[in-house]
């Protein structure tokens, strides 16, 4: 039968900076259990279920990068986009994994979209250079939105050149 922990207990382990996983006995198979549940949700567009997995997930053990990320891209993907969370929760998740090729696009997205253009690239670039192979969804998606944007400025550069013939021809 499993030990009964007062509330009180519970309160003071937690102050004294002991992970709530370790104080119910939780298994880290278990946690990462709710991070993959958290990211299917998420690929099946139920992002408040998602939310709630990733946030147990975080609750659980604060060093889960997986339940931080997972908020941060929730928090990309909801209607309107949460930008400020998702960089808190990506800033967090790239502390504890600073290696992850899908977060550092992920922050670079979320810079992008802020308008942070330099922020943006530094972190495009180390998505990028963490996978040389092409093999991360997240660099590739990141890749995708660079070509597309690099598009965009020729077609403005363009544009701007033919406005240029035009004028001094009139």
């Amino acid at each position: 039968m499993a030990e009964q922990i007062a509330v009180a207990e519970v309160v003071q382990r937690l102050q004294a900076g002991e992970q709530l996983a370790k104080i119910l006995a939780v298994p880290e198979a278990k946690i990462q259990g709710l991070a993959v549940l958290g990211y299917n949700q998420y690929q099946q567009g139920k992002l408040n279920d998602a939310a709630i997995l990733f946030r147990s997930v975080t609750a659980l053990d604060k060093g889960s990068y997986l339940g931080y990320a997972g908020l941060g891209a929730v928090a990309m993907a909801s209607n309107p986009p949460d930008l400020d969370t998702a960089y808190a929760n990506l800033s967090k998740a790239e502390e504890l994994k600073p290696d992850d090729a899908t977060i550092q696009a992920n922050l670079g997205e979320v810079l992008l979209r802020q308008g942070k253009i330099d922020e943006a690239k530094a972190h495009l670039e180390k998505a990028f250079q963490l996978d040389p192979e092409r093999k991360d969804r997240g660099a590739n998606r990141a890749r995708a939105l660079v070509s597309a944007l690099d598009l965009v400025v020729k077609q403005a550069e363009k544009l701007q050149q033919t406005q240029k013939v035009m004028a001094k021809a009139s």
